[in-house]
């Protein structure tokens, strides 16, 4: 008996004594960065507060933003350092494709993060809360979470509150995962101060293996670069000067690409391949027929109007009412509208499957390409025209690849700006004015 009692009081000897020294050993642990915390995501960010707000600041002056004072480098930095959050370190988010989202912020001292949520409250209605035992402050209005660490700060939106503050808290060093890790890895945009790297499902099974996205911008635009990396060859590559239409100022949407697209054409199993003739068939589109007979140059315009001469016949009356027809000409004005193609042997058979599919159709003496005002038609042994004027627009060389749109007044641009056997950079160009008519605070 007395040997059981001994033993009983030796294991509560040895559980005590490691209660007592967990702590102690706790400290020797070393701590995990913010990028170990991370959960996973849709999409991976990493982003330098201050440097994109010294960056925004003329965008934000110049368009008389109503908050620009609040989102200047020094308002932001002093706000960082009165609340314990180092802004001069780079924060780090994701999101996923359900709306879900969160980002991490370096901790500079987190006995001033409770002062700084306490005036939070005065704004907005927080309510708090205990997740895995640490205290979370919620706006259920928007279903978001606030709550820190003695090294991190969680912004959270979501419904799984619990599965990624577990992460965040109980990470240990080097818990990186791999999304993050080949993220981090990454050369490509590395010196950039806002990068959203993609690790979205749907791009991979596209055959995209990396997708990044940077920012810039200036007083008029915001600049959206990107970069891809395929896990198989493109087969797609800019060519040397080809036949384009001239440019007119009055052109609301242009799109002109001059690719060598041979490679592609003979891989039918290849991923981009596969892609273009899915999105095809969404309109009935005859990719395949198209591919053989392209040759990898589309010059499109639309926009303003053009004067066309118009035949027609009217019945009118002699000096003895008597009635007869005559043929006149009159001058009317139409949508301006021109696309050309360059082509190789197969033309007609494509221009066949545009008829049979109806994107193409005839009506009189006029052609119809989808919704198109009524077009010419002219086909060349390497080019197939389709305008809306009299003659054929004037055409000249051009290396361009890339385009203007013009929506509601708003004109985007975009362009690529290299391709080469895995890789392709590209350039979105985005009014500052369309981004500001989407806000809801601006």
């Amino acid at each position: 008996m007395a040997r059981k009692v001994l033993f009983i009081v030796f294991l509560l000897a040895l559980l005590v004594g490691f209660f007592y020294y967990k702590p102690l050993f706790g400290k020797n642990l070393p701590e995990p960065s913010l990028v170990d915390r991370l959960p996973n995501g849709d999409f991976l960010g990493r982003i330098y507060v201050l440097d994109v707000a010294r960056e925004s600041t003329p965008m934000m002056f110049y368009n008389k933003i109503p908050v620009r004072d609040f989102t200047t480098h020094e308002f932001l930095l002093a706000q960082g350092k009165s609340y314990g959050l180092d802004l001069q370190k780079p924060a780090y988010f994701f999101a996923n494709a359900t709306g879900e989202w969160g980002a991490l912020v370096e901790v500079s001292d987190s006995n001033k993060i409770l002062p700084g949520i306490e005036r939070l409250r005065k704004t907005i209605e927080l309510v708090d809360t205990l997740v895995s035992d640490q205290k979370v402050h919620v706006f259920k209005e928007e279903h978001l979470y606030l709550t820190y660490g003695k090294k991190w700060f969680f912004i959270y939106k979501g419904n799984q509150i619990p599965k990624r503050l577990y992460h965040v808290k109980f990470a240990e060093k080097n818990d990186i995962t791999a999304a993050w890790k080949a993220f981090v890895d990454e050369k490509q945009f590395r010196d950039e101060k806002l990068v959203i790297y993609s690790n979205y499902k749907k791009l991979k099974e596209q055959g995209v293996e990396t997708a990044l996205f940077a920012h810039d911008s200036d007083s008029m635009n915001v600049r959206i670069k990107a970069y891809v990396r395929n896990s198989k060859p493109l087969h797609v590559f800019t060519k040397g000067p080809s036949l384009a239409y001239k440019g007119k100022t009055s052109t609301d949407k242009l799109i002109n690409l001059h690719l060598n697209v041979d490679k592609l054409r003979d891989d039918t199993s290849n991923p981009l391949y596969k892609w273009l003739v899915s999105k095809g068939k969404i309109i009935s589109f005859p990719t395949e027929a198209f591919l053989k007979a392209w040759n990898g140059d589309i010059s499109f315009h639309q926009g303003g109007t053009v004067q066309v001469k118009e035949t027609f016949v009217e019945s009118v009356l002699d000096e003895d009412f008597n009635v007869s027809e005559v043929k006149s000409t009159r001058v009317k004005e139409m949508p301006g509208f021109a696309l050309m193609l360059s082509m190789n042997q197969y033309q007609q058979e494509f221009v066949h499957r545009l008829f049979a599919k109806g994107i193409m159709r005839k009506e009189g003496s006029k052609f119809y390409f989808l919704n198109s005002p009524p077009l010419r038609i002219r086909q060349t042994k390497s080019h197939l025209f389709l305008y809306s004027s009299d003659a054929t627009p004037a055409t000249e060389l051009s290396t361009s690849n890339g385009g203007v749109w013009n929506e509601q007044g708003i004109k985007y641009g975009f362009s690529i700006d290299s391709i080469s056997r895995y890789e392709a950079f590209a350039t979105v160009h985005i009014p500052v004015r369309r981004l500001l008519r989407r806000s809801k605070f601006f």
